[in-house]
This record gives C-alpha cells, sequence and structure tokens, in this order.
C-alpha cells in the first residue's frame, strides 16, 4: 500500500487501542498517552518501508526489486524492528519515558500499538498483486493477495472521516474532511474512481462519522465500524478477486486449448469490486514457449461492461473479446528455451527473475508484463548486458516463475 494509507490506518489503529484502555489517573499523563500510541502505530504502520534505504546495494532496478518488500517485510526481522522503534521512542520522548515507568496500561497500549502496526503493514501490502514473502527464511516464496488497488480510498474515508470528528481544533477538523472530499473528487474528475464509488464513498463517510459522533467525545463507534467496514471490503474484493481469476482462466483456456495456464495476476481498482485488469501467463512446452496477456475484465459483464470500467486506469489501447467480461488489450509471445537458457548462464537475469512474476524477454531486456502499461515506463526493466559483473548479495527469494524453469518455488 501507499504511505498515506498506512499511515491513516495507524493512525485509526493507534486511536482505537487508546480509547479501549483505562484512562490514566492524571489528564497530562492522558494527554501524553494519546499522542505516543497514535504516533508509535502510525511508525510501526511505516518502519518496514526503510527497506527503500537498501535499494543502492545493488544496481538498478535490481535493487529497488529485491530489497524493497524485502527482509523488513518478514514475520522474522519485525521482532527486532518493532524492538528498535520502541527503544528509539524510550530515547528520544522524555514525557513518554516517564509515562512508561509509572504506567502498565501504557506499556501494554505501545506493545499492541507497535505489534499491531507492523503486522497490518504486512497484511495490507499482501493484498495487492505486487507481493510479499513474510515466511522467509522458512518459505522463500512471494505471496499475492491480488485483491485491493495499492491506493485504495475506502480506507481514507472509512478512518479518517471519524479521526477529523475527534480532532480537538475545529479549523483542522473541517480543513481535514475539505482535502478528503476534494482528493475524492479530483480522482473520480481524473477518471481513477467510478461516480457510483465515489456516491458510496460518501456514503461510508457518512455512515461512519454518524457513528462516531453518536459515540461521544470518548466513544470508539465510528472507529469500529470503520474497521469492520474495511475488514468486509477486503473480503468481497477476495471473493471478486477469485471469481475474475476462474473468469479469465476459463476464457483463456478457450482461446487456446492448446497452452496451460500458469498463473493470473489481478489488479483492483479502487472501490470497484467489479472491475479487475488482469495480467495472465501461459505455458505451451509442445510449441516451446509461453504466451504473456492483459487486459481488463468485469466480473458482472451484465451490469458493467469492461469497457465502462473508470478509464483513468485502463489502458488506451485496442480491446479484444475473449468473452463477454474479458477484454485482451495486448498479448507477447516469447521462447521457452531462451529463458531458461537465459536464466541458466546469466547471472542478472537470475537476480531479476527472483523478482519477475510475468517475465518479458524482448529487445535484450526483462521486463515484467505487470507493469508494460505503467505511464512513467516499465520500472522493472532490466538490460542484459554480458559485460555487467554479477550481482552480489542477492537476497534468496522463491523464484515467482518456478514452474518455468522446472526449480521449486520455494528455493
Amino acid at each position: 500500500m501507499d504511505n498515506v494509507t498506512h499511515s491513516v490506518i495507524g493512525f485509526g489503529v493507534g486511536e482505537l487501542v487508546h480509547r479501549s484502555l483505562p484512562a490514566e489517573p492524571a489528564a497530562p499523563l492522558q494527554q501524553t498517552r494519546h499522542r505516543l500510541l497514535l504516533v508509535a502505530c502510525a511508525l510501526a504502520s511505516n518502519f518496514p518501508d526503510l527497506d527503500l534505504f537498501l535499494t543502492r546495494s545493488l544496481p538498478a532496478p535490481l535493487g529497488y526489486l529485491l530489497n524493497h518488500r524485502g527482509h523488513t517485510h518478514t514475520v522474522l526481522w519485525a521482532v527486532p524492528q518493532a524492538l528498535l522503534l520502541a527503544a528509539l521512542l524510550w530515547l528520544l520522548w522524555p514525557a513518554a519515558r516517564r509515562l512508561l515507568a509509572l504506567s502498565r496500561a501504557a506499556r501494554w497500549g505501545l506493545a499492541l500499538s507497535v505489534g499491531v502496526g507492523f503486522a497490518l503493514h504486512l497484511l495490507m501490502d499482501y493484498t495487492n498483486s505486487y507481493g510479499v514473502h513474510p515466511w522467509y527464511p522458512l518459505d522463500a516464496r512471494w505471496l499475492y493477495g491480488d485483491m485491493v488497488f495499492i491506493i485504495e480510498p475506502l480506507f481514507w474515508v472509512a478512518i479518517a472521516v471519524p479521526m477529523a470528528l475527534i480532532m480537538r481544533w475545529p479549523v483542522l477538523r473541517l480543513g481535514g474532511l475539505a482535502m478528503l472530499l476534494l482528493a475524492l473528487a479530483v480522482c473520480a474528475a481524473r477518471g481513477y474512481l467510478g461516480w457510483i464509488s465515489f456516491a458510496a464513498l460518501l456514503l461510508i463517510a457518512l455512515a461512519c462519522g454518524v457513528a462516531q459522533w453518536r459515540a461521544g467525545p470518548l466513544g470508539r463507534g465510528g472507529l469500529l465500524l470503520a474497521l469492520g467496514i474495511s475488514l468486509a471490503f477486503i473480503a468481497l474484493q477476495g471473493a471478486a478477486s477469485q471469481a475474475g481469476r476462474a473468469q479469465i482462466m476459463a476464457a483463456l483456456r478457450h482461446a487456446d486449448p492448446a497452452a496451460r495456464v500458469l498463473d493470473v495476476a489481478m489488479t483492483a481498482f479502487p472501490s470497484q469490486p467489479l472491475c479487475w485488469t488482469y495480467d495472465s501467463i501461459e505455458i505451451n512446452e509442445a510449441a516451446g514457449s509461453y504466451r504473456l496477456r492483459r487486459g481488463v475484465a468485469s466480473i458482472a459483464p451484465q451490469w458493467l461492461a469492461p469497457a465502462q470500467c473508470p478509464a483513468g486506469l485502463v489502458e488506451q489501447a485496442p480491446l479484444q473479446a475473449l468473452s463477454t467480461g474479458v477484454m485482451q488489450q495486448g498479448v507477447v509471445e516469447a521462447s521457452l528455451a531462451e529463458l531458461r537458457a537465459l536464466k541458466a548462464g546469466n547471472c542478472q537475469a537470475d537476480a531479476w527473475l527472483r523478482f519477475g512474476r510475468m517475465p518479458e524477454l524482448a529487445a535484450g531486456a526483462l521486463s515484467d508484463y505487470r507493469f508494460a502499461a505503467t505511464p512513467r515506463g516499465n520500472f522493472t526493466t532490466l538490460p542484459l548486458n554480458a559485460s555487467t559483473a554479477c550481482p552480489q548479495n542477492v537476497p534468496g527469494w522463491g523464484y515467482p516463475r518456478a514452474d518455468l524453469f522446472g526449480v521449486r518455488a520455494d528455493s
């Protein structure tokens, strides 16, 4: 997820933890605990992304591809990161240090805020199609949730509205709500968000706001409702993703019965469970080739055709119908033997293939087809230069396309 979303979720959970604990005996202690838990949970919800400082340890683009969502996004490394964050708060915040020395509730609140913050970061990153490998080194495989768009405004709306109403200063309260409404309107006007989704988000904002208002100054009603809506939305997106994948795989099998579908990467549209973009990979061993496709799909074309999905996130390319709800916008065929030889004989390519879920080999370069339509170009592209030295300290992530090479996925 983007860091704005991570932060909003962190502040909301920190507030919920604070309001669920017994009050401190004095108002200054209560205020310090409030600030501490909000800051701790928001920082924990972003802390794993400090791996961006490790991207220079490998040549581009390998540094970003292999080190972002790398070791700091594993359960094993979450523990020392959590201890480091808690130690920094203790050392750099004297008022918090005094509070923690006096209050058992504050100590439990800090532990819960930091622990939940780290867990939520890994879980939210899992929900999109980029992938994580949280169980490394026990399991080196990439895991892809393929269910939530990387920037999802539903979380902003559900959590930020109750948080805005909690603010003591009316200027900040009204300013925050106005900025949220403006952001949604801009997304809708630019075609990133459908107008029906825009209206649904406004209703969710109203429901969470009213629930928090009715809960009173110390209540949790709006925050609990926001949590419930967020969990229900993720569950809905997960079910829709599975339905869409099955629909796409059926269309692919019908289009080429001789090929075997290995994988379909699903990318959601913001706040729109009917619309999906997809990238797929098929293999035809007899022909010695594999095929990559990308396109857009609707799981309910009778209600919303693929061509009616939010235009700002649909590639401007000719649409070819594979079925009523599945449209193809691009296709690439490549040689299995060439890709396998490249993995066996080129150490740069072998390192890159520890990331590439949809490997496209063309024009002397490897690219992940998932990002072929990125407006600023495909950031995963690796030019294959025989004179370049082999990269050192390559993380041991499993090969996403182990099924193309006859190796174990967790090796």
